[in-house]
């Protein structure tokens, strides 16, 4: 499986963004997709998940509310409004095929810069 985010950029507080993940190759058997975050400094971190079938998706509690993860087809959005300064950090998109280790494909980052 291979992931392709796109989407980052500048935004000023309170603004908004939208990133999308394409995944390609096969992904027949993708269980879920999600989005992870890293900020500078920082460890990586959860941001949301959406099971292949649309049906089911969770946040992060810092996110709930204010992002929306989607999917259509092989392509998967993350809806994020109400951007916030500590909402800065790389965005990476990953994919769960059902191997031991949860997400087992991972997207190259795209940056999302929040300027107060």
């Amino acid at each position: 499986v291979q992931l392709q985010a796109s989407g980052g950029g500048l935004v000023q507080a309170g603004g908004s963004l939208r990133l999308s993940c394409v995944a390609s190759g096969r992904t027949f058997g993708t269980i879920r997709m999600g989005w992870y975050r890293q900020a500078p400094g920082k460890d990586r971190e959860f941001v949301a998940v959406i099971w292949w079938s649309g049906r089911s998706a969770y946040y992060a509690d810092s996110v709930k509310g204010r992002f929306t993860i989607s999917k259509a087809e092989n392509t998967v959005y993350l809806q994020m409004n109400s951007l916030k300064a500590e909402d800065t950090a790389v965005y990476y998109c990953a994919a769960d095929t059902g191997g031991p280790n949860g997400m087992d494909y991972w997207g190259k980052g795209t940056l999302v810069t929040v300027s107060s």
